[in-house]
């Protein structure tokens, strides 16, 4: 690929290209690493609703050992996606050519660490349930937070309620029928959002696919390449801010 496309991913400078070209990548990895982590451990970790739901279930039927690991998955979620808010402002707040790509670079490191480790994780079955639920929350809201603060909270990639709704409103818009002689403003579908939204829905799809048939087959080798992935959205920011500070220093 042209070196100046795969900067366009991470770039601190950002167009609506960019970031819907970032998002729908970001949705596939999503789709695959919360297949993925259920069937490793038979939960999805990508949205809080369920977890919430479950949470306040659990604690209404008094099973305590539930709500701690509910809890422990929200504080998870919660501190991925500050820990992504602080990278990003501290990048911001330094003209940072990483500013975007740091957080990939932590999001890929702790799937491959995940992909490294989980078979042998998975023979301490408490710890391994705890740790994998934990840290692909922790992924997730860390990802989360990186495109809604990139795109100024246009995209979400790490759940696809909110996903279903905007594409069920724009639809709706879309096949509303604007009286001829009505004075009142025309309702109009924004079909180019109504595009993105489908394409996002999409790769969450392809992603939850690819990441069960890879888990399925490969086991936790499979985060691998969803790392390599991540890696390539976010090397050429990363070598740029490198680059740049080898000069500073100069």
């Amino acid at each position: 690929m042209p070196i100046n496309y795969l900067r366009g991913f991470a770039s601190p400078h950002r167009t609506d290209v960019t970031n819907r070209r970032l998002g729908r990548w970001l949705a596939f990895v999503a789709g695959a690493a919360n297949a993925g982590g259920f069937l490793a451990v038979g939960q999805y970790t990508s949205h809080m609703t369920g977890i919430v739901s479950s949470l306040a279930d659990n604690l209404a039927l008094g099973d305590f050992g539930l709500v701690v690991a509910g809890l422990s998955s929200l504080i998870a979620f919660l501190t991925g996606a500050a820990t992504s808010a602080i990278l990003i402002n501290w990048g911001r707040r330094r003209h940072a050519q990483s500013v975007y790509a740091t957080p990939l670079l932590l999001e890929a490191t702790l799937l491959l660490g995940f992909g490294l480790l989980g078979s042998n994780l998975e023979h301490h079955r408490l710890l391994f349930v705890s740790a994998t639920v934990g840290v692909l929350c922790f992924v997730m809201g860390l990802q989360n937070a990186i495109i809604t603060k990139i795109s100024k909270a246009e995209i979400r990639t790490t759940h696809v309620t909110g996903l279903v709704t905007d594409i069920g409103i724009e639809l709706g818009k879309l096949v509303y029928w604007n009286a001829p002689d009505s004075r009142a403003p025309r309702v109009r579908a924004d079909r180019q959002r109504l595009a993105l939204l489908a394409s996002l829905l999409g790769m969450f799809f392809v992603g939850g696919v690819t990441g069960a048939l890879g888990f399925k087959h490969m086991g936790f080798i499979a985060t691998l390449p969803l790392a390599a992935l991540l890696l390539t959205l976010a090397f050429v920011p990363l070598l740029d801010g490198m680059r740049g500070a080898s000069h500073v220093d100069k």
